[in-house]
């Protein structure tokens, strides 16, 4: 029986950033948006905010200054993680292997229930849709599985045993 490893998490800076194609495209995605939409939209609510004077006093110029940051603060991140991007594909991982990318089919042995997980990473985890990041306990505990392998991974919740029934296509 294997058991999930544990990973450090170390601050985006030294760190690189790994995605599927899907993952990349919709950071891509999020990245224009905020760069032609939300851009035009907050230097517009700066502009209004500007023609009602006095900006000691003025509340609508402090939020439209305050978007501006937000806005731009995740045009840097997006970026800093697209620089760092490695993309990770079908190509990149053995065969009958779970690996970044996988849908993996699984038995819960506690109450004999079958999930599909989608192995990601961390930017793009949903544990609300089942995509799990290698950094959480159910993701790490199944990087490496094989189809017939049970898994045990530390949770919140406790102790998960999942048995690999088989490995479906990459996400």
């Amino acid at each position: 029986m294997r058991e999930g490893k544990s990973l450090e998490t170390n601050d985006l800076s030294s760190q690189s950033v790994v995605l599927t194609p899907d993952g990349k495209r919709k950071l891509e995605e999020e990245l224009n948006d905020l760069k032609v939409v939300q851009r035009a939209k907050v230097a517009a609510d700066i502009k209004t905010a500007l023609s009602f004077g006095d900006l000691s006093e003025n509340a609508e110029y402090d939020e439209a200054k305050n978007a501006q940051a937000r806005v731009e603060g995740r045009i840097r991140v997006l970026e800093e993680m697209l620089r760092k991007a490695v993309i990770i594909d079908d190509s990149d991982r053995p065969k009958g292997m779970v690996g970044v990318g996988s849908a993996v089919k699984v038995l819960d042995l506690e109450y004999n229930e079958e999930d599909t997980y989608t192995v990601v990473g961390a930017t793009e985890a949903d544990p609300a849709r089942l995509f799990v990041s290698t950094e959480s306990p159910i993701g790490s505990a199944l990087m490496g599985a094989k189809p017939g392998d049970t898994v045990e991974a530390h949770t919140p919740g406790g102790l998960t045993r999942l048995k690999v029934l088989s490995i479906l296509k990459n996400s």
